[in-house]
């Protein structure tokens, strides 16, 4: 189980090696504690404390992961146990007893929905504007379902797809997967919309499929959503780009699954339409990418002319090693995937358990960063997808005596803000841009007033919207 290691990196299975098909069943609150390991691994304390704070974030896995990723004689610590089970200190200590207290008390479903919404009003469930500043306009309404935060990406949330096949207990989307109100989710069909809007914006090259998860649909619905862009006379559109933790929660999606050919079909026909297929792919730890299916699903994809690129968040409890990111760098390079991009845990959700301060974060990357090969410096960190923009921790400095905090953007709200330093006073504590102060006893960094203006500019477009539907309301009525 969870491979083997061979010079630092998993072991390569023989691409002629059988893969037995496997029947998915999930694993959620309801069913959890009936699984074998759990029972014989798991105290009534320990699946307690999964079922207080699996009401409050999203929880589900399954049987791929219960049986073949995670190393039941190192739980509670083995990684993939964290990444995939709800752990107590996921909440803080009030808010645990708060749900704790109303799942002994009752078992009325509405209540300890009330009681769960609560606390997630509490946990910012949509960091970095998404919902304020990053959702576009077509037609002089707004674009629902989508992102368009930097001029050449937009962000497409098929209504399939707003699910996985398993969750992360770190997720940065999390409300996309609970009872929230419907206002905070993200969600569309309107794929003949986004064929308008890209047309009316012949600065977006790249379209990204996200959610949740856009590869829980069926092969149908992905081709049904694919086809439009293949289809469409959009010389400005470049690339299809898909975010998907598959790969790791499901890998026989592209290997026998029922209909996994129809999926690789709609891959290559991407491909050969002369745009670029750029599957995103999910990675946390080198223990996901050991098996003889994920293997075998990488190849298969890498057939169709896509490109794999893996994107992963630095994770106290998970990977916070530098020895595990650059084993997995590594193997990920032998595979013939692209290591793109060390993110740092969002200020959302579970931001305390799973954060790594920026000094220590920049600390690992560059002690993993140094024990690769050029193939493997292709990624990107650690970087911050915050309200402005991504910004890249590049590390400490000392300038005229002051040490600093050396950063920069590899996104902007303002692509001009792109690849400009700039520096903090150096905080060995903070996890956040929003935990920093500009150095050299600057008020505010550079980019600050032109971002306030942007979002006085948002506000000011929303009233007038608001005031025009309310007009055209009272000439109706």
């Amino acid at each position: 189980m969870n491979g083997t290691f061979t010079n630092g990196a998993h072991h390569v299975h023989s691409y002629d090696e059988e893969i037995e098909p496997l029947q998915y069943r999930p694993h959620q609150l309801h069913n959890f504690r009936k699984i074998a390991h759990v029972e014989e691994h798991l105290d009534e304390e320990q699946m307690f404390d999964v079922e207080v704070v699996g009401s409050v974030f999203p929880f589900k896995t399954n049987n791929y992961v219960v049986e073949q990723l995670i190393d039941w004689s190192k739980v509670p610590h083995d990684p993939m146990y964290v990444l995939n089970f709800p752990q107590r200190g996921m909440l803080k200590p009030e808010h645990f007893e708060k749900m704790a207290a109303c799942i002994r008390e009752t078992d009325d479903r509405k209540e300890r929905e009330r009681v769960a919404n609560e606390i997630r009003h509490e946990l910012n469930p949509h960091p970095a504007g998404q919902l304020e500043h990053n959702v576009p306009e077509l037609y002089g309404e707004k674009f629902a379902g989508t992102q368009h935060k930097y001029n050449e990406t937009i962000l497409f949330f098929p209504s399939q797809g707003q699910t996985c096949h398993a969750y992360c207990s770190f997720c940065f989307r999390w409300p996309q997967f609970v009872n929230m109100d419907e206002d905070v989710k993200f969600a569309t069909k309107e794929i003949g919309s986004l064929v308008e809007y890209l047309g009316e914006h012949p600065e977006v090259s790249d379209v990204l499929f996200t959610g949740g998860d856009p590869m829980v649909m069926s092969p149908k619905l992905i081709d049904t959503y694919f086809r439009p862009l293949i289809e469409a006379d959009l010389p400005s559109l470049k690339t299809i780009r898909i975010g998907s933790k598959s790969l790791t929660y499901w890998p026989y999606k592209y290997v026998n699954d029922h209909g996994h050919e129809h999926v690789l079909e709609t891959f290559r026909d991407v491909v050969e339409s002369s745009k670029q297929l750029a599957f995103m792919a999910h990675f946390n730890h080198p223990v996901e990418l050991a098996t003889p299916v994920v293997q075998r699903a990488i190849h298969n994809i890498r057939k169709t002319g896509a490109v794999i690129r893996s994107q992963t968040p630095l994770l106290k409890n998970i990977n916070d090693d530098a020895d595990v990111w650059a084993r997995k760098w590594r193997t990920e390079a032998n595979l013939g995937v692209v290591p793109y991009y060390m993110f740092v845990v969002r200020d959302t959700g579970a931001q305390e358990y799973f954060g790594v301060p920026l000094v220590r974060s920049w600390e690992i990357f560059r002690e993993a960063y140094k024990q690769v090969s050029g193939l493997c410096r292709t990624v990107r960190g650690p970087s911050m997808s915050a309200e402005p923009g991504k910004v890249e921790v590049l590390g400490p400095a000392t300038i005229n005596g002051e040490k600093v905090l050396t950063m920069r953007f590899l996104q902007g709200r303002d692509p001009d803000w792109c690849a400009r330093p700039f520096f903090a006073e150096y905080d060995e504590e903070a996890i956040w841009l929003n935990d920093l102060k500009p150095a050299f006893g600057e008020k505010e960094f550079f980019f600050e007033p032109e971002l306030r203006a942007m979002f006085q500019a948002d506000e000011e477009r929303e009233k007038d919207r608001a005031a025009f539907e309310d007009e055209m309301l009272n000439v109706v009525n």
